[in-house]
């Protein structure tokens, strides 16, 4: 059999329709922005592959670095012991994140560091002697497929099956200047009930929901006022960390900064998993205590695995380059002028912009959701184009690699401009 018989009958893919699935694609090799089948066809990875890679598919500075470890150390466990590529990239991370974050604690993924920040967040309410245990969060989140990172997002197909097994969440509208008032209200009024353990957000852009964005004033004003009702915050810089929103972090666009942060995806510049929650010291101190209750019984097999911390400590030296952040201004600006130029389409129902990330929302006869049915047909033409692009029903974007050249994204808004013709 072929890889892609062999796949078919041993593989079951993510967030794939299992019945009259069409063959995937046997992907053998990459290279910068592109990647290529075993049929010798050349693809433009126009989403860095679910939103992870930042520098290009086999770097060769990352792939220098991680051929080092590997014949240093592999992993070890982190429990009772420690390692320098742990240690450093704890050090680096630190020096970019907020001044208010004093420590860095590892896990797997984007999921499981919502997990532990949701784990560390009420943990410390009972650390500290009191019964709270209410989240809230924004209507249309996606924090990830945990079941903690489940109850925090939106309540839709990702989580209709375990509807029952979820905590409840106050959900909050996306905050516009129409409504924030009435936002800020509704947390006033049960924060006063002091049960609010935290407040989780995507900073500036809801990625799952398609790509929706909002300002960071309006989130600033919530999160002034958590900080005043004693509300833990809690950054998911999951998708948007990193400089996908043309700033190292999103949060560096805030005034008030949130208490906790949840990274991964770019974490690793796309080459391993990792997950990272960082904390204010004042959560940390709620954990040192003679009472071994209280300390904080979470971890991984794979926790900060040294290739996974040297994949990112590599991520880190060219995210810290000038050659990164120009490519980064560059890209944006790109992206607002070809904004301009679509924004009139009869077919387009909004382009909206932030950093790095480009999304267009087309006008359909069915309400803009996950499952909305344009999305077969984006998907389609943009295959045949040799274009990877995976739209969020309606809703389709582009998060390239940073080292795209201008050419290679003149390439894509030509494909855009003939798929709205």
């Amino acid at each position: 059999m072929s890889g892609v018989e062999r796949d078919r009958a041993y593989v079951w893919h993510p967030f794939t329709k299992q019945k009259d699935a069409k063959a995937n694609i046997n992907i053998v090799k990459g290279e910068g922005i592109y990647l290529f089948s075993d049929k010798g066809e050349r693809y433009i990875d126009a989403i860095s592959s679910w939103w992870v890679n930042l520098h290009g598919h086999c770097h060769p500075y990352i792939n220098k670095k991680i051929k080092e470890q590997v014949d240093t150390l592999e992993h070890s466990l982190f429990s009772g012991f420690t390692h320098e590529p742990g240690i450093q990239l704890a050090e680096r991370l630190l020096k970019h994140l907020p001044a208010n974050q004093s420590k860095i604690f590892y896990s797997d993924d984007g999921s499981t560091s919502v997990e532990v920040a949701l784990k560390m967040t009420l943990q410390y309410w009972r650390n500290k002697g009191e019964d709270r245990h209410v989240f809230f969060a924004f209507d249309g989140a996606y924090h990830g497929d945990t079941f903690g990172s489940m109850s925090v997002g939106a309540r839709n197909v990702f989580t209709n099956a375990f509807d029952k097994l979820l905590f409840d969440v106050k959900h909050l509208p996306l905050p516009t200047k129409e409504n924030i008032t009435e936002i800020k209200q509704v947390i006033a009024q049960i924060a006063r009930s002091h049960k609010v353990a935290g407040f989780i957000f995507e900073p500036l852009v809801q990625g799952a929901a398609g790509m929706r964005m909002y300002d960071a004033s309006l989130l600033d004003e919530l999160l002034s006022l958590c900080k005043e009702s004693n509300i833990i915050t809690i950054a998911d810089e999951v998708m948007t960390g990193f400089g996908r929103t043309g700033t190292f972090f999103a949060s560096d666009q805030l005034k008030n900064q949130p208490d906790i942060f949840c990274l991964s995806k770019g974490l690793t510049g796309g080459y391993f998993p990792l997950g990272v929650t960082s904390c204010s010291d004042f959560i940390y101190q709620a954990y040192l205590n003679d009472d071994k209750e209280k300390t904080f019984f979470h971890g991984h097999s794979y926790t900060a695995n040294p290739l996974s911390c040297t994949a990112a400590l590599a991520s880190l030296d060219l995210m810290e380059n000038e050659e990164t952040k120009n490519a980064i201004a560059r890209i944006e600006k790109s992206h607002q002028l070809f904004a301009q130029k679509i924004k009139q389409h009869p077919s387009v129902k909004e382009v909206r912009c932030k950093g790095t990330i480009l999304a267009v929302e087309l006008k359909t006869n069915e309400e803009s959701h996950y499952l909305n049915n344009a999305a077969d047909s984006i998907t389609d033409f943009f295959m045949n184009e040799k274009i990877i692009i995976r739209p969020l029903g309606n809703v389709f974007y582009l998060i390239t690699p940073y080292v795209i050249r201008d050419e290679e994204m003149q390439s894509i808004y030509q494909s855009i401009l003939r798929f709205l013709k």
